[in-house]
């Protein structure tokens, strides 16, 4: 019997020790894409040759260098069109056009059409959303200006004051300070932080409900004044006063602060 038929523990041993010693000798590899060939020893026939170059991973075809010409920068993907008296028109490979004017206005237009930034050469902003809402920033009075599709108005001021202007001609403002008016149909009515309220109407009579119940009314002919105790003051336009008091006692004085009458 021929050991190349048969082989003896002896044999096994070595070939196992060969194989061994052969993994030990390939060098690693830094690059997975490309492992290292292996040179195999002779071994028994009856022991797997696994590290001949038969059975080795060998590295594929080096990849196709891309050609120059295929990598386009946004650049060369844009189209640019020159229109007489010097406005520039680019479409971006994104769909976005960007029209460019001889004054350094610059006007960006979506891919969908449906958002537009203009940049005025003062540094005035103008934006146009979606929703037909147009934003416009003036630069130098730091102010912005709301235009809704219904026709609603908004002013905002940098010294934090807002004013709405409303389809119906109404007008709401907001002060600084928390203090908001109303305007509409000629009537005014403000209310303050501290809860006063003044009404004017439209022939410019005044009512002021003061926050701690008090109420005075202004007319071209006279300015009252109601007390929680129940006294009235008046005083009309003449500077003639008059004051009646919750006990029924009613004291009139002339312009010159005398009593002319004094009904209890």
């Amino acid at each position: 019997m021929s050991a190349w038929d048969v082989t003896p523990p002896e044999a096994m041993a070595a070939a196992k020790g060969q194989e061994h010693d052969m993994r030990s000798s390939i060098p690693e590899s830094s690059d997975d894409r490309f492992p290292v060939k292996a040179q195999a020893s002779g071994r028994p026939r009856s022991v797997p040759d696994i590290m001949g170059p038969q059975n080795l991973l060998r590295p594929g075809p080096f990849p196709e260098a891309v050609p120059v010409t295929d990598i386009k920068t946004e650049k060369e993907e844009m189209q640019e069109k020159q229109h007489p008296g010097g406005k520039v028109e680019q479409v971006l490979s994104d769909g976005r056009t960007i029209v460019t004017f001889p004054n350094g206005t610059r006007k960006e237009i979506s891919a969908d059409k449906k958002n537009v930034l203009i940049r005025f050469f003062n540094g005035d902003v103008k934006k146009i959303k979606p929703d037909q809402k147009v934003v416009y920033y003036y630069a130098d009075a730091q102010t912005t200006h709301i235009t809704y599709p219904d026709g609603m108005e908004i002013v905002q001021f940098p010294n934090n004051q807002t004013e709405k202007f409303y389809p119906d001609g109404s007008k709401e403002t907001v002060f600084p300070d928390g203090t908001v008016t109303w305007l509409k149909n000629g009537c005014e009515k403000t209310v303050f932080p501290d809860g006063t309220t003044v009404n004017v109407k439209r022939n410019g009579d005044k009512t002021i409900m003061f926050s701690n119940g008090q109420k005075e009314i202004h007319t071209a002919r006279f300015k009252r004044r109601e007390f929680l105790d129940g006294t009235v003051r008046t005083v009309y336009c003449s500077s003639c006063q008059e004051t009646k008091y919750a006990s029924g006692r009613v004291k009139v004085k002339d312009e010159s602060g005398n009593i002319i009458l004094d009904w209890k």
